[in-house]
C-alpha cells in the first residue's frame, strides 16, 4: 500500500467521497479529464496543444456556466460537434471527429487497467470508487 503522510491515499480519496456524500450534487465541484495526446494512425498528434489548449478550457468554463453543448458518451460528456472553437485551427474534419470520439476498444483496454492501480490500496479503497469502475465498465459494453 502507498503511504500519503501516515495515511493511505485510499484513505485520502475516502474522505472526498465523504465530503461529498449528503450533498446537492449541483453544487460540486466539476472533474474533467482531458486527453492533449492522442495520436492518429500515423502516430501524429491530432490535437495542436499549447496555447490551442485554451479552447478546450474555454468549452469547460462555457459548459459550467449552461452555454456550451455536451454529448453523453460512456466515459462522461464530451463537447458536441460544433460547441469547440476550433477556428483557425489546421484540424480536418476527420480529426475533429477522432477526438470527439470515443473508441470503446481503447477504452475498455485502459479499464482493465484500473483494478491493479486500486488494488495498491488494498482494503482503503473506498467502495464508491469500485462502483464507478464498474459502472464505467458497463457503460463501455
Amino acid at each position: 500500500m502507498l503511504p500519503f503522510c501516515g495515511y493511505n491515499m485510499g484513505d485520502y480519496m475516502g474522505h472526498w467521497v465523504d465530503v461529498a456524500k449528503g450533498r446537492d450534487q449541483a453544487t460540486l465541484p466539476k472533474i474533467y479529464y482531458v486527453n492533449w495526446f492522442r495520436k492518429n494512425d500515423a502516430g501524429k498528434f491530432v490535437w495542436p496543444g499549447f496555447g490551442e489548449n485554451s479552447r478546450v478550457l474555454k468549452w469547460i468554463v462555457d459548459r459550467l456556466d449552461g452555454r456550451a453543448e455536451g454529448v453523453e458518451t460512456p466515459i462522461g460528456v464530451l463537447p458536441a460537434k460544433g460547441a469547440l472553437d476550433t477556428k483557425g485551427l489546421d484540424l480536418s474534419e476527420s480529426d475533429l471527429d477522432f477526438l470527439l470520439t470515443v473508441d470503446k476498444d481503447v477504452w475498455r483496454e485502459e479499464a482493465a487497467l484500473v483494478p491493479d492501480h486500486l488494488n495498491t490500496f488494498g482494503d482503503h479503497t473506498p467502495k464508491e470508487l469500485w462502483d464507478e469502475y464498474h459502472a464505467l465498465v458497463r457503460r463501455l459494453g
